[in-house]
């Protein structure tokens, strides 16, 4: 049933057109934790290769413990994999030393939480513009950028608010507008909607399909929840360290999302005949 589960949603995945240098390649990238009181040697990451376009919007998801979050922060620079690469644009980051590390995160990534990640002593208005302030951008131009990206993501009469005086949802446009404010290569969003609500989750969503679809920001999205990851274009499913089956959306999210629930139960638990 395995077999037949892989050649079914495999059969539909469409052979993407490489017309430039993707914005993320992953090559056998393998993490092996080592406990200091045992010999005992656990692979949280065992041999994992894959491509992002420029302009894909993609999302991550698999059981608890399949790997999820360390291939976030590898890619995310926080974490070092044991073996493997990782090139985001140009730049192998396996090669970028302490010093330059800041800078590339700075200039190249941009990172949503789920706790948000802002500043409660800054407005958002200071919140948005501080990848711009620590790059010393020009003021004027701070300024412009700052209130064109809350207008997009409908926080510019929030400006001046404090994070504490928001609710949840905004404060996650905050962050989103934080992550996109220097038009990074690469988003990386660690479960954006864990701690929404369902219309703040929605509306959230909606936003980063329209900066996906009308700015051709690229973003990878790591998730456990079918309905956020139904937003996504393509999502990879990862198992043991892993990546299990890949499937593009192709059709409505409605039956997107579906498609989702079946392989989460499937690699949920050992029940093939769900299909």
């Amino acid at each position: 049933m395995v077999q037949y589960f892989h050649a079914y949603y495999n059969d539909d995945i469409k052979e993407k057109e490489v017309t430039s240098m993707p914005v993320l390649k992953v090559e056998n990238l393998k993490k092996t934790y080592s406990s200091k009181n045992s010999k005992n040697r656990s692979k949280a990451l065992n041999g994992i290769s894959f491509e992002v376009g420029k302009g894909e919007f993609v999302g991550i998801m698999g059981p608890s413990g399949a790997g999820k979050s360390t291939l976030l922060n590898i890619i995310a620079t926080i974490d070092e994999a044991t073996s493997g690469s990782v090139v985001i644009g140009k730049q192998n980051i396996n090669t970028i030393n302490n010093e330059e590390l800041a800078i590339f995160r700075r200039e190249k990534l941009g990172f949503m939480f789920q706790d948000y990640n802002l500043l409660d002593t800054m407005t958002f208005r200071e919140n948005i513009a501080l990848p711009l302030v620590l790059a010393k951008e020009n003021p004027e131009v701070i300024m412009k950028k700052v209130n064109e990206i809350a207008s997009l993501l409908g926080i510019d009469k929030l400006l001046e608010k404090y994070p504490y005086e928001v609710s949840g949802g905004q404060r996650q446009r905050a962050s989103a507008a934080r992550a996109m404010i220097s038009n990074p290569e690469l988003i990386l969003a660690d479960e954006p909607t864990g701690a929404l609500d369902s219309k703040s989750s929605s509306e959230l969503l909606q936003c980063l399909t329209e900066m996906n679809e009308r700015d051709k920001a690229t973003i990878l999205l790591v998730t456990h929840d079918a309905f956020t990851a139904s937003y996504c274009k393509r999502i990879m499913f990862i198992k043991d360290g892993a990546i299990f089956t890949e499937i593009d959306r192709g059709r409505t999210r409605k039956e997107f999302f579906e498609r989702i629930l079946k392989i989460l139960a499937i690699l949920g638990g050992d029940n093939h005949d769900i299909l």
